[in-house]
């Protein structure tokens, strides 16, 4: 194993790019395979990326802010001192990177940002806390953890057909929540991959007398702490509002009775409302106007690469979209297809369409219709098939540098560090949704 671990690390510590270089060279790549496999003119290609370019701006926000709130919701005094509580009990470098897996596991589960943020921080934590602790492979560790958001309560694409109205009801109809994320066979795979993803990410840690790098404390010390944002003008009415703990529970408060009105009168869950939700649960965990916006303000370091990158991935789902690539893509695996198989080859597809597609939403969006078409013509399971599609996006996420970046914001690490690490466990979880689905196609 650790052969395997050292291959994949050098081999990335040598040929992979920074995250935003990469988005570049995708980007030149799309251009190309629009060109020579669909024959566009370059001057349509270009019309196409620079007209989708900034398409997704409302949903670049809310990637941005959901990461930057669930920053600010990982870091509330209740749950700091739970993941302290956490820590303090984990004594061998083994056991962090299993609690590591776990939280960004079950954090991922509930909802996709908390994940992304909570893990890093603990895996930041347990390598400050245990000593000797190889610190890229816990890091990379607790982001494996994201993953399970496919299978869990944020999952993309099950939430968007499980709603009236969505954009495919004419061809699909509406998909209950028991068939995709809470069916048998999904709930029995979130299992296998919470039990197994922590015990394989253990096994690739270096063995007593190997080397190891163990966090750079100076680096992570010498970060602005709560107790060190002193309010000089703390006696004037200005400084009493700022730290008000009515107002903030009053805001709160009003917040929490927002969504349960919202639940009562019949509406669903979607990205606005998630982040409705963890702005004002933020609000009353941080207790004043004052402490939220610190922390905010820590965690809007978090998110440049989102602010970045996501236009450049947009201009690529819009060349992918309007060249015609997603569909010769899926149309290669579908053309082999039996309502059997399908989903398997909708997961591969998935997978690959990754790499250009990283939004789940988005995704489904470019691929999702010519999927659902093909499940209609040879009578597929319509679940099954969106599931597959939902899964493969999780799947390729492990090597995805665009979701890594803010666990690498928070780890002070580079891409390259922690790579070698989620190839091989992307290799595992493939394994595992690869039989799952399988399975499910044939036995149902």
């Amino acid at each position: 194993m650790q052969k395997v671990t050292g291959f994949f690390t050098e081999l990335m510590r040598r040929y992979l790019p920074d995250p935003f270089v990469f988005a570049i060279i995708l980007t030149i790549l799309t251009v190309i395979l629009a060109v020579v496999i669909e024959g566009q003119s370059i001057d349509d290609v270009t019309a196409a990326w620079g007209t989708g370019f900034w398409s997704l701006l409302a949903f670049t926000t809310q990637m941005a802010v959901i990461l930057a709130m669930g920053y600010v919701l990982a870091n509330a005094p209740v749950v700091e001192r739970l993941l302290n509580a956490i820590v303090s009990h984990v004594e061998t470098p083994r056991t962090a990177v299993i609690v590591a897996t776990l939280v960004g596991s079950v954090g991922s589960y509930l909802n996709w940002g908390f994940g992304l943020v909570i893990g890093g921080i603990i895996a930041k934590k347990l390598a400050l806390h245990v000593k000797g602790v190889h610190y890229p492979l816990i890091i990379a560790a607790a982001y494996s953890g994201f993953t399970m958001y496919g299978l869990g309560l944020s999952a993309t694409i099950p939430m968007v057909i499980s709603t009236p109205g969505h954009p495919m009801e004419k061809q699909m109809g509406l998909i209950p929540l028991a068939e995709t994320i809470f069916s048998l066979p999904m709930v029995i795979t979130a299992v296998v991959v919470l039990v197994t993803l922590p015990l394989l990410n253990a096994m690739l840690h270096p063995k007593p007398g190997q080397p190891v790098r163990e966090i750079d404390r100076s680096l992570h010390f010498s970060e602005p702490t709560k107790a060190a944002a002193v309010d000089v003008d703390a006696d004037t009415f200005a400084s009493k509002l700022n730290n008000s703990r009515i107002l903030a529970m009053a805001i709160g408060a009003l917040g929490m009775a927002y969504v349960v009105v919202h639940f009562v009168r019949g509406g669903g869950v979607d990205l606005n409302l998630i982040n409705f939700f963890i702005l004002f649960l933020g609000i009353l965990l941080l207790g004043t106007p004052n402490a939220y916006l610190r922390q905010l303000n820590e965690g809007i370091k978090t998110i440049s690469g989102i602010i970045l990158q996501f236009p450049f991935y947009a201009g690529i789902m819009a060349i992918m979209a309007a060249s015609g690539l997603v569909v010769t893509i899926s149309g290669v695996f579908t053309s082999i297809s039996t309502p059997e198989t399908l989903p398997f080859w909708g997961l591969i597809s998935s997978f690959l369409i990754n790499f250009f597609a990283p939004s789940g939403g988005g995704h489904w969006m470019i691929q999702g219709p010519f999927m659902i078409d093909a499940a209609n013509a040879i009578g597929a399971s319509q679940a099954q098939t969106a599931m597959s599609v939902m899964l493969g996006n999780a799947w390729n996420d492990l090597v995805q540098p665009f979701w890594i970046l803010p666990a690498l914001a928070l780890s002070k690490l580079k891409l390259k560090d922690i790579m070698g690490y989620t190839v091989i466990m992307m290799f595992w979880v493939g394994i595992i949704y690869i039989a799952a689905i399988l399975l499910w196609g044939y036995l149902g």
